[in-house]
């Protein structure tokens, strides 16, 4: 049985994995942001108590304090800024949170005066109290290991649930890849046969059956039509040959019956070579000698030649006598009787051409036959090797050329048919595709 490509455990256990690093990865994200928010909140809390307490000492002194945190400092100027400070206030002086040079990071608040032009600003430089951003890399360090963590742990659980849930659907999976019409096992039910995979194994089990059913039918007729179609065909072959041995017999009669023999015994061969396709027979049917394509072509058109009586009609035949096919010879008879029988009777007038077309590299030589009769429909075109599917005003069943398609495809044969300014072109290999036709 053929592996497949893609197991759906994998694909469940890495959806389960990348979920979770995705969960791990948001939530470490947001343990940052709250990290970082909580320090700057302490930060902007103690601003604003120091703040208070120096604008209250001012409106009662009329000067600004020392603040009691020592890395607090009030500016009365802009100007007096340190110099990583100054220039990002002047350019932003919306900001209350500045990242100074060699690590240095301020805070910044406005001390509001009664008169406005007494404002300062209370600048607090807090490098040395930072607690996230010296813990930051041991942080991330631990947030990457917990991810790990949470994603091998997530794989394991993946792993035993994709296991537990895909053994049913991977053990019915390899029953049914080593199913061929030659065996057809009884699927055994799963525990659980009440759940998805369960109400798959059933309808296959049940399809198997009919499958099984059908086949023992269908053999059954293969054996029956076998018997009740040989028995017939062999007494006419024994008469024909017995009343060949008549004596007085007239050339007329004895040509007549030299043909009925013939007939007879190709009929046999058909009948072989058609059961054997209904009973899809894997053995090699391509180890006989090559078949002169001629003499047997010459067969077929005298069989089939009671189709032209009475049409103005004529045959351009171009055969080389040396051509030879390596399909069998009931198998190309079939052919060849189905399509110049079609060719013949679809033809009210004209000229029938029939003649071999060798490929440019000689790999492969087509049998071509070309008729000026009703051309077919497009539509129809696609659909004609259906079984009993026919064109208006045909006199057959329909069963003809899906006989022929049906060889072509257990003898790996090019099929292709057209038709071209009122004319219809049929073209058949010769040789399975790839094989050489001398």
């Amino acid at each position: 049985m053929k592996q497949p490509r893609r197991r759906m455990r994998n694909r469940l256990m890495i959806a389960f994995g990348g979920f979770a690093v995705l969960v791990a990865g948001v939530f470490g994200l947001y343990a940052m942001i709250f990290m970082y928010a909580t320090e700057d909140a302490f930060f902007d809390a103690a601003l604003r108590q120091e703040a208070a307490a120096l604008v209250q000492a001012h409106r009662r002194d009329g000067r600004w304090e020392t603040p009691r945190s020592p890395y607090m400092k009030v500016y009365t100027d802009v100007a007096q800024f340190p110099d990583d400070l100054r220039s990002p206030y002047r350019d932003e002086p919306w900001r209350h949170e500045y990242a100074g040079r060699d690590g240095r990071h301020y805070h910044l608040k406005t001390l509001q005066a009664a008169d406005p032009a007494a404002n300062a600003w209370l600048v607090a430089e807090v490098s040395q109290q930072l607690v996230v951003r010296p813990m930051r890399d041991r942080i991330l360090q631990l947030l990457a290991w917990s991810a790990a963590a949470v994603f091998a742990l997530a794989l394991l659980i993946a792993y035993w649930l994709a296991r537990r849930t895909t053994a049913p659907l991977a053990r019915l999976a390899a029953q049914v890849g080593s199913i061929t019409p030659q065996h057809l096992p009884i699927l055994p039910m799963p525990e659980r046969a009440d759940d998805e995979v369960g109400l798959v194994a059933r309808g296959v089990a049940e399809l198997i059956e009919r499958i099984r059913t059908f086949i023992e039918r269908e053999q059954e007729f293969t054996r029956d039509a076998s018997h009740e179609l040989r028995t017939p065909l062999a007494v006419i072959a024994s008469t024909s040959e017995r009343l060949l041995d008549e004596p007085g017999l007239s050339a007329a009669g004895r040509q007549h019956l030299t043909h009925l023999r013939q007939s007879a015994s190709q009929l046999e061969r058909t009948v072989g070579t058609l059961l054997s396709l209904a009973r899809e027979s894997q053995e090699s049917a391509l180890t006989g000698e090559p078949v002169p394509v001629l003499p047997l072509l010459e067969r077929v058109i005298l069989d089939q030649a009671v189709l032209l009586e009475g049409k103005p009609i004529d045959l351009d035949i171009q055969v080389p006598a040396g051509v030879r096919s390596v399909l069998p010879e009931p198998v190309l008879h079939i052919l060849l009787s189905n399509l110049i029988g079609n060719a013949f009777a679809h033809t009210e007038a004209g000229v029938v051409r029939i003649w071999i077309d060798h490929a440019k590299n000689g790999d492969r030589a087509s049998f071509n036959i070309v008729n000026s009769g009703h051309a077919v429909e497009p539509d129809l075109l696609a659909t004609l090797h259906r079984p009993f599917q026919r064109r208006e005003g045909s006199a057959g069943l329909g069963l003809g050329l899906a006989i022929v398609q049906r060889l072509c495809e257990r003898y790996r044969i090019g099929l292709r048919i057209g038709t071209h300014d009122g004319l219809t072109q049929v073209e058949l290999g010769l040789a399975p595709e790839g094989d050489r036709a001398s």
